[in-house]
């Protein structure tokens, strides 16, 4: 989800993609940084990660992993995880699951838990198919239905009537900076 998240940001910057890693976890990410961050010298870097619960706010997180960025390198950190950033949409993540908007936080950042925020409101959905795909079955020891990634990027993706990171940044700080910061890279073709 966060890589297609990060690509409609690029996109919308007017970058283009050059290659994707990661996708493995957040501990194969934080091995291979010192290796981004040497490409980044001489080529575009975007890494995105999950605050989660591993720091209180993101600068000891940046600190902790990437004292020293390369020229390059667009280091960011979505606060507490991406699924914040989509909630900050309010309008759409609302009609997406067929909630009142009234229900969706408005300052999902501060949010412990933002994946749990979704599949709560999507519990509350008035369409049987939100509630089946996002909505953990009972008993099953997932903390998220069966088709909550693939729907969340679904939405992440649609430009028409899905998630708007322009809306969304005016209630994500940190969503904002990492636009900002992609931003300046200009229509570079990024790693």
């Amino acid at each position: 989800m966060d890589e297609a998240v990060l690509r409609r940001i690029v996109t919308g910057a007017g970058g283009k993609w050059s290659l994707v890693y990661g996708n493995r976890g957040k501990q194969r990410l934080k091995s291979g940084i010192d290796g981004f961050n040497r490409a980044a010298e001489r080529v575009p870097w975007v890494v995105l990660v999950d605050l989660d619960d591993d720091f209180d706010c993101a600068p000891p997180l940046v600190q902790a992993w990437l004292p020293e960025p390369g020229p390059l390198m667009c280091f960011r950190v979505a606060v507490r995880a991406v699924e914040a950033w989509l909630l900050a949409d309010r309008a759409r993540m609302a009609a997406f699951l067929g909630v009142s908007e009234a229900l969706v936080p408005m300052d999902p950042e501060a949010l412990p838990d933002p994946k749990g925020a979704i599949v709560g409101l999507a519990r509350r959905s008035r369409r049987r198919q939100v509630r089946e795909d996002l909505v953990p079955r009972p008993a099953s020891g997932r903390r998220v239905g069966p088709a909550y990634t693939a729907r969340l990027i679904g939405f992440a993706q649609d430009p028409d009537d899905g998630w708007r990171p322009e809306v969304a940044a005016g209630a994500a700080d940190s969503l904002a900076r990492a636009m900002r910061r992609i931003g300046l890279l200009g229509t570079r073709t990024l790693r």
